[in-house]
């Protein structure tokens, strides 16, 4: 990851890592670790749960419901799009949960996954099939 980022031909604002934040077992996922290395805002966005627990969101887009671990908020689970399966968010670096929720949704246009997610992941996998 960190010579891909080398690679940029810009400087992003944030990064939406596919994976956790603060929402690890061990409250520092990937996303909190490159949010730490870079020095820049970072966000979680995972399509599964690692711990805590929620009680699920409504079923709209925009729909979210805490992420807790006891008294500990961890992050939230947010629906991206109407009557599909949540995403899990977290912080990573430098944003507040809130700030995350917002960037992802504002990202989430047609899919599940925020856009820069989607688009790295669909390039990964045509990249693999090349090998």
């Amino acid at each position: 990851m960190l010579s891909a980022t080398e690679k940029l031909k810009s400087n992003p604002d944030v990064f939406i890592i596919d994976g956790q934040g603060i929402a690890h077992p061990r409250r520092l996922g990937l996303a909190a670790h490159l949010g730490l290395f870079f020095d820049k805002p970072t966000i979680g966005c995972a399509k599964s749960r690692l711990t805590g627990y929620f009680e699920n969101p409504s079923l709209e887009k925009g729909g979210y419901n805490l992420l807790k671990d006891k008294r500990e908020t961890l992050g939230a689970v947010v629906r991206t799009r109407s009557n599909i399966k949540p995403v899990f968010i977290s912080v990573g670096n430098k944003y507040t949960l809130k700030d995350a929720i917002e960037i992802t949704l504002s990202c989430s246009v047609k899919y599940r996954l925020p856009e820069p997610t989607r688009l790295a992941h669909k390039t990964v996998s045509e990249l693999k099939l090349k090998t």
